[in-house]
């Protein structure tokens, strides 16, 4: 039986320990992620400093691996103090990031977060946006490796530019797009990754029920999108996502967890 596992094992493959939230209480995150079942955990990168923290993270602990990435809005930042991160940071080349993060290809399992963010941005940001975008797929087939991505007011453009570019594997984190696309994107063969709020979410929930079994995985994005009200997410909540992916698929948890960990073996092993 390929799914023999006796014990549950989880991952997460997408969350922020670089965030003060997880970073400043790292030890004890680590400590019940294991206690939890939780064999890997993918930090992802959003710009210069977030990447270097993840490569970093990623080499002091064996259950930590790092995806590096460019956040659309990271990519047109002027010099600014944001909430998440209490520092101020320079703006930064794009070529040269992209760059280092070539130079580190055998340091990582794949590229992320990337993506679209056309929330509050114009028509020139949106545009730049674009290119940036493009510029991060090309490398991303060329070194091989999955691509990690957010799309946000953007699926459409997001689904459209992946189609074109069709870099090896690709992990749709959160999805939020309307459904005609969840059925594109599936039929395209790509993965989505189920975080924790699916305890709450329809769109998370009716996206599990479309989905094949052997193209979900799971995520939390800690320290956001929390299941439990008042708490900071970390990765060992990711038992709710299996959770709720058992409960909808009708299989019991054990073997929902095994079978996404296996999708996470073959997609970054």
């Amino acid at each position: 039986n390929q799914y023999s596992f006796s014990i549950m094992i989880l991952v997460d493959v997408h969350c922020h320990l670089d965030n003060w939230n997880l970073k400043d209480r790292l030890d004890e995150v680590l400590k019940n992620a294991e206690a939890a079942g939780v064999k890997a955990i993918i930090t992802n990168g959003v710009n210069p400093e977030t990447n270097r923290l993840a490569l970093e993270l990623a080499k002091k602990h064996k259950m930590i691996k790092a995806a590096l990435g460019i956040y659309p809005i990271d990519a047109l930042r002027k010099e600014t103090e944001s909430e998440e991160y209490p520092l101020k940071w320079a703006k930064f080349e794009v070529d040269a990031e992209l760059q280092f993060i070539k130079q580190n290809k055998d340091n990582i399992v794949a590229i992320g977060e990337i993506g679209l963010d056309f929330k509050n941005s114009t028509d020139e940001e949106k545009e730049e946006q674009v290119k940036v975008f493009r510029k991060i797929l090309v490398l991303a087939k060329k070194l091989d490796k999955p691509v990690i991505v957010h799309s946000r007011a953007a699926e459409l453009r997001v689904v459209e530019i992946l189609e074109e570019i069709a870099p090896k594997d690709i992990v749709m984190h959160c999805f939020g797009g309307r459904l005609h696309l969840v059925k594109r994107i599936i039929q395209n063969g790509w993965h989505f990754s189920i975080p924790t709020n699916i305890v709450r979410s329809e769109q998370l929930q009716k996206i599990v029920e479309l989905c094949p079994l052997s193209k979900l995985l799971t995520e939390t994005d800690s320290p956001y999108l929390c299941p439990y009200k008042g708490k900071t997410n970390e990765p060992s909540f990711v038992i709710e996502s299996i959770k709720m992916i058992a409960k909808i698929k009708g299989i019991d948890e054990l073997e929902a967890g095994n079978i996404i960990y296996q999708n996470y073996q073959r997609l970054f092993s």
